[in-house]
């Protein structure tokens, strides 16, 4: 129970085979009041409630300002406090560098990078009057090797502003016992990725990853459920890398 009586919220955690509904069961099973986030209302609370009594699943779209703010004073008044945010909300686009539309990189970018920084920004007050929490923020392989797996450049670029800003949050709020970290899957097997890899790219990928598996949405929500529990209480700023082996530096 690693994180008994501790208030979670993730991101992005209603589709059915994803990681951060994955990492809402873990959370769960660990203890955790979990709160899931997600554009779809229904299907936020519909997977709260898988999880048992005592979660919460509400709508929020974290591109928005306004409804980051509800979403999270409507946690602190249901709750009274939150100990982790899973930044984990994400979209992804395989296009090349000339392809890429100014509305497609608004729309890449503002999910996954200025998501991370309104949720941030929404819920360190609360953990700066209760002692401190754990912030972890997904960022993905594709920012450490310059894509070629899955997401075009704007994508790995976002998620390489990801690294940075954790980095910086984690120096900026290390004095109010507030670790901030991130978690870089390799290519997991979710509803994004589920029907888009042919056997022969599969089978490609695969004999360039040393476990010789592609990963699953398990593998990560326990990485993240040891980045937000009291196991890591001495890591903060650190990239933890879920990739088996794909890359190694």
């Amino acid at each position: 129970m690693l994180l008994k009586n501790k208030v979670a919220i993730i991101t992005g955690a209603a589709s059915q085979r994803g990681i951060g509904r994955a990492t809402a069961a873990c959370f769960a099973r660990h203890g955790a009041q979990v709160v899931i986030l997600d554009l779809d209302e229904n299907a936020a609370r519909y997977a709260a409630e898988e999880l048992g009594a005592g979660h919460l699943g509400l709508a929020a779209n974290v591109t928005d300002p306004a409804a980051v703010r509800h979403a999270v004073s409507r946690v602190v008044s249901e709750f009274g406090r939150i100990d982790v945010l899973v930044n984990n909300a994400g979209i992804t686009q395989p296009v090349k560098t000339l392809e890429i539309s100014i509305e497609d990189y608004n729309r890449i970018l503002d999910v996954n990078l200025r998501g991370t920084l309104l949720m941030s920004q929404a819920v360190i007050p609360t953990m700066q009057q209760h002692g401190g929490g754990s912030i972890v923020c997904l960022s993905s392989v594709s920012a450490q090797r310059g894509g070629g797996i899955f997401g075009g450049p704007h994508y790995s670029a976002a998620k390489a502003g990801v690294l940075g800003l954790t980095k910086a949050m984690a120096r900026e709020f290390g004095p109010d016992r507030i670790r901030v970290n991130a978690l870089t899957p390799g290519l997991i097997q979710t509803d994004i990725t589920g029907g888009l890899l042919q056997d022969e790219r599969r089978h490609a990928i695969i004999d360039g990853i040393p476990l010789g598996r592609l990963g699953a949405a398990d593998d990560v929500a326990n990485a993240v459920l040891f980045l937000a529990s009291d196991l890591a209480s001495y890591l903060t700023g650190i990239t933890l890398d879920v990739n088996g082996g794909m890359l190694i530096h």
